[in-house]
């Protein structure tokens, strides 16, 4: 598990010294000099960053254009403007941690301000407010994010984002790839256009209970210490429930297709190779053994895999070997002595250069990369 630090530089004040922590505090409110001369106003206000992420700070900026471009490397370039009145008093902070494929992120841009993603990156994200609202404009439709009432981003739209004063949001950011490669294997075949799902979520509805759920289990384990996440296991357990919980909660295109399958379903001999592969991916598999499991010729199961997947059966399973070498090179503590190796040994690959040739070309990075960068830090 990652913070997401290795991909934004934290920015530090301009303002040195005393001057600079002053001002920050009066920025976010913590300390307001008006309050020795005003009685009290009761007034709604954000609970503040998550108990989860406080320890996780990104960035902090005062600057508009720094604010901006540390965004756009967190989630997507974007146009940043300011559309109150109280602009003086604007500070941008953003806090987060990112397992693998799924982050938790925390924005807050403190005053009245209008985000402009031109173009959404290759990434799902849940845009929740923890206080105020966000009205959204995406895709031709006009669209409000409260409280109540999330907003759902996907790959390739133009969503623009007018936050109002005190209105930070929880964002959870799930990668494309590894979403489509989770419902290809729930659906086994491969799909046939980008998942996209209905832009608007209720949080307060009765199936809204299984995702909130999700979420609360992921807080707890960035929060604790020691927690399993933590020491590198069962993220891809907790990734796969936050996932499946948006899937079967949240209207998308394949939603009729997961929950209620109609039409001509998967191959049987896909699904039951599919099953098969996944039960053994660190066993010396052989497409003979598949064919014995699910009772039908090579030829047929071949035939199925090129159908559904468009790829071979023992491309799928080197596929998925190495998605799990990675997964396991990402979680994995140097210290403890892992080594690559190691790894791609119990994942089936004995030729070292052959592994690390092919994981190059898939991750676009060696190995060794990964397990140095990769590593599970909660600093």
């Amino acid at each position: 598990m990652r913070t997401i630090t290795a991909i934004c530089a934290k920015i530090s004040g301009a303002a040195g010294g005393i001057e600079s922590i002053m001002s920050r505090l009066a920025k976010f409110s913590f300390i307001d000099a008006r309050r020795t001369a005003n009685p009290v106003r009761p007034r709604a206000r954000s609970r503040g960053i998550p108990r989860a992420l406080e320890a996780h700070e990104i960035f902090y900026t005062d600057d508009l254009h720094d604010a901006s471009l540390l965004i756009g490397q967190a989630l997507s370039d974007n146009r940043l403007t300011l559309t109150g009145f109280d602009s003086n008093r604007f500070a941008a902070s953003l806090h987060g941690v990112r397992l693998r494929d799924v982050s938790m992120l925390y924005i807050d841009l403190h005053v009245a301000a209008t985000l402009d993603f031109p173009v959404i990156g290759p990434y799902i994200a849940v845009h929740m407010p923890m206080n105020g609202r966000a009205l959204c404009d995406q895709g031709g439709r006009r669209l409000e994010a409260n409280t109540t009432r999330a907003v759902i981003t996907c790959p390739g739209q133009s969503v623009v984002m007018r936050f109002d004063h005190d209105s930070p949001q929880l964002i959870i950011r799930i990668e494309q790839e590894a979403l489509t490669r989770y419902v290809t294997r729930l659906l086994g075949r491969t799909l046939t256009r980008p998942i996209v799902f209905e832009p608007e979520m209720e949080l307060i509805s009765d199936t809204a209970v299984r995702w909130n759920g999700a979420l609360q289990l992921l807080n707890t384990e960035i929060f604790h210490t020691g927690s399993l996440v933590q020491r590198g296991h069962g993220v891809g357990a907790l990734e796969e429930l936050i996932m499946s919980s948006l899937l079967f909660v949240q209207p998308s295109n394949y939603y009729e297709q997961l929950v209620r399958p109609t039409g001509k379903p998967a191959r049987p001999a896909v699904r039951l190779s599919l099953d098969f592969i996944e039960a053994n991916l660190a066993e010396p598999i052989t497409m003979n053994d598949i064919a014995r499991h699910v009772n039908m010729s090579v030829r047929a199961i071949q035939q199925g895999f090129q159908a559904e997947l468009g790829t071979t059966p023992m491309s799928y399973l080197r596929d998925r070997r190495l998605e799990r070498a990675r997964e396991e090179l990402t979680d994995a503590i140097p210290s403890d002595g892992v080594t690559v190796t190691h790894i791609a040994e119990h994942w089936g690959f004995t030729h070292l250069s052959n592994f690390a040739t092919l994981y190059r070309k898939r991750w676009g990075e060696s190995p060794s990369d990964t397990l140095r960068n990769g590593s599970s830090t909660f600093s």
